[in-house]
């Protein structure tokens, strides 16, 4: 919601986002509106609530670094956790995690104070790596970019699958990091993806925190219609969907709510249910079912559709207010530099301190408090009125 609200400010509609933390990822696509699914899985059982349709893997700023029997890297599931956390922290911990490889690569500089006071320990952080790399007959740098080619990949799998294996094309969408570690893989993940945009909005490393605050009341209500959609007429689903609306706006006591149809739907002797945005003409959702099919699955059939459910969602029809305007200012100078594996000094920049417009190019780390951009060789930023950090693959 978080992602929504601020890519909108910039003009931004088709985005697939990623919220890297300390120990998952979570990916998600939002096609002009955020996606909603009710079968998903919690610790293995299946769920049927509606719920953010979001894919989850075991991938964060403190994912471990380990070999395994072969002596394959592997990167994750395992996590230090915030306590001890990576060896960066200086509290103890001794096993090389992502964060520990940001630092030796000089992604994340000394002059970084995690959460506006934790000062990162870059001698823990490169004992840890290089006895790992040791084990491995690496040298430190080879074996901490390993560790980060590892962790994008998983990632950018993830991606891919609610993207491609959906019948989305990366390059259609912009991608939009948060968390408090998205910020220092989104270029390599847009990358991958031969993705050409990418957004980091302002208050990234909080932003779930704002999507709660900017969150609309919203309540949903389902109901099962089992029957074929050729047997079904417009005038029954429109009633059904009518008296249901009625029904909501009592519920939720708002003055003019704003309702979205929608019917789920599959084909005859199948599990996959696809939902399909209402509309009064049976022909043309049974064509949206088909190409809907097609796109998720590569194919469609010419099996009866079934419906399953009707679904009514109410929200408010209000809009949350805008994004403060970035304040105007002067353009940042660059308050220190950074030696990075590529032995050149890469210059910091607060971006507190950037002016609208201003534009930077790679490679370059622009840092807050609660989050760090790793700017890529090849790619420029450029501070839009919103706050957000605009990329683009040049």
């Amino acid at each position: 919601v978080g992602a929504q609200y601020q890519a909108r400010a910039s003009g931004r509609e088709r985005l697939m986002t990623f919220d890297m933390g300390g120990t998952s990822t979570d990916v998600a696509l939002i096609d002009g509106e955020i996606g909603l699914t009710s079968e998903s899985e919690i610790a293995g059982y299946p769920v049927a609530v509606p719920m953010v349709d979001m894919h989850t893997i075991g991938a964060g700023g403190g994912s471990i670094a380990w070999l395994d029997d072969g002596g394959m890297l592997q990167v994750g599931p395992q996590s230090a956790g915030a306590d001890p956390g990576p060896a960066c922290y200086g509290k103890g911990g001794a096993r090389p995690t992502v964060t520990d490889a940001h630092v030796v690569l000089g992604h994340l500089p000394p002059s970084t104070l995690l959460g506006g006071s934790m000062a990162l320990d870059r001698h823990a952080a490169e004992a840890a790596v290089s006895a790992l790399a040791a084990r491995a007959g690496l040298e430190m740098t080879a074996m901490a970019r390993g560790i980060l080619r590892i962790a994008d990949e998983h990632m950018a799998q993830a991606l891919r699958v609610i993207s491609v294996q959906r019948g989305h094309d990366p390059r259609e969408f912009t991608l939009v990091s948060f968390g408090g570690a998205g910020g220092l893989h989104i270029c390599s993940l847009a990358e991958q993806l031969n993705m050409s945009q990418a957004l980091v909005p302002a208050h990234g490393g909080v932003l779930s925190a704002l999507g709660m605050v900017v969150a609309r009341p919203a309540r949903e209500l389902s109901h099962a219609i089992p029957g074929l959609l050729e047997n079904a007429t417009v005038d029954e689903l429109d009633a059904r969907f009518t008296a249901f609306e009625a029904q909501l706006a009592r519920e939720m006591n708002l003055p003019a709510p704003r309702f979205i149809r929608r019917l789920d739907c599959r084909y005859q002797g199948q599990s996959s249910v696809l939902s399909l945005a209402w509309r009064p003409d049976l022909d043309a959702l049974e064509q949206a079912f088909h190409q809907q099919h097609r796109s998720q699955f590569g194919h469609a059939l010419n099996n009866p559709i079934e419906l399953v459910n009707l679904r009514l969602r109410a929200t408010t029809a209000d809009s949350p207010p805008d994004p403060p305007p970035w304040p105007n200012r002067k353009p940042a100078r660059p308050e220190s530099h950074a030696d990075t594996d590529a032995a050149q000094q890469v210059p910091v920049y607060p971006r507190s301190a950037l002016a609208v417009g201003q534009t930077l190019a790679g490679p370059a780390i622009i840092s807050e408090s609660i989050a760090t951009t790793w700017l890529a060789p090849g790619w420029q930023a450029r501070m839009d009125e919103a706050g957000n950090l605009m990329l683009t693959r040049i």
